[in-house]
């Protein structure tokens, strides 16, 4: 855990969100006006392309950089379901660098944000009701099943919401489900975002995010709690690992 931020420290992440508010609304308007025109493919790799932008700023404003082990455990064809945890508003961004393209599997009021909700919403969201748990279940494995049939990889955080650093949660068992039922691979990733961008804070700490990629977990007939016990176990170890929990 930091301690409390230097002026420094607040300076540079002032000078951060400075850039990054009004770039975000120009370029949720641009997207906006061009987007609906694009297939799904391009209109991804359009509308994510801002995130690039937000990585960099990050580094250059308050240090923050980016090690990656594992990228080569990433499929190169075929769909999957990545499981990750969630520990600040970093990981949004990032894994859609990683993961290219994807759909990301979040809460119903995201969308709503000005500008940067709506043009969210044109990445095919799967936007679920946290209030209404056995709908929002059924909801994942119908939409999540005919995004993994068009190819396209399925991002879940299992945990449901961000958690502080040092905290496991109970991880659900939904990526499993999907994964079993789309007869598709669960990919593990975890990372330490929250040691340098603390979730629900304002200020961002220098420092390396350590992101670490699972092999591919098949199923081969697994039930969904076999595959989900597999990736948990993966995932807390290296979570240990890299400092993301105790």
């Amino acid at each position: 855990m930091h301690a409390r931020p230097t002026p420094l420290i607040l300076f540079r992440s002032a000078l951060y969100y400075a850039g990054m508010y009004p770039v975000t609304i120009l370029y949720a308007i641009f997207c906006l006006i061009v987007g609906p025109l694009l297939p799904f493919r391009a209109r991804f790799s359009v509308l994510s392309s801002i995130n690039y932008f937000y990585i960099a700023w990050l580094r250059i404003c308050c240090g923050v950089r980016v090690e990656v082990e594992g990228r080569e455990n990433l499929p190169r064809e075929g769909a999957y379901v990545v499981v990750a945890n969630h520990q600040s508003e970093w990981e949004t961004l990032y894994l859609q660098l990683l993961v290219r393209p994807q759909v990301v599997v979040l809460k119903r009021e995201l969308l709503k944000i000005p500008f940067f909700g709506w043009a969210l919403a044109l990445l095919k969201p799967i936007a679920l009701d946290r209030s209404d748990r056995r709908g929002a279940l059924r909801q994942l494995l119908d939409q999540g099943t005919k995004r993994l049939q068009d190819g396209i990889p399925v991002l879940i955080f299992p945990q449901g919401t961000r958690l502080p650093v040092g905290k496991l949660g109970r991880m659900n068992k939904g990526g499993a489900m999907l994964a079993c039922r789309a007869d598709v691979p669960v990919v593990p990733v975890v990372h330490n975002a929250g040691l340098y961008w603390p979730g629900k804070s304002f200020a961002k700490y220098p420092g390396t995010v350590k992101v670490r990629v699972g092999k591919p977990i098949p199923i081969d007939g697994r039930s969904a709690d076999d595959v989900h016990q597999v990736a948990a176990a993966w995932m807390e170890q290296a979570m240990r690992e890299i400092g993301a929990i105790d």
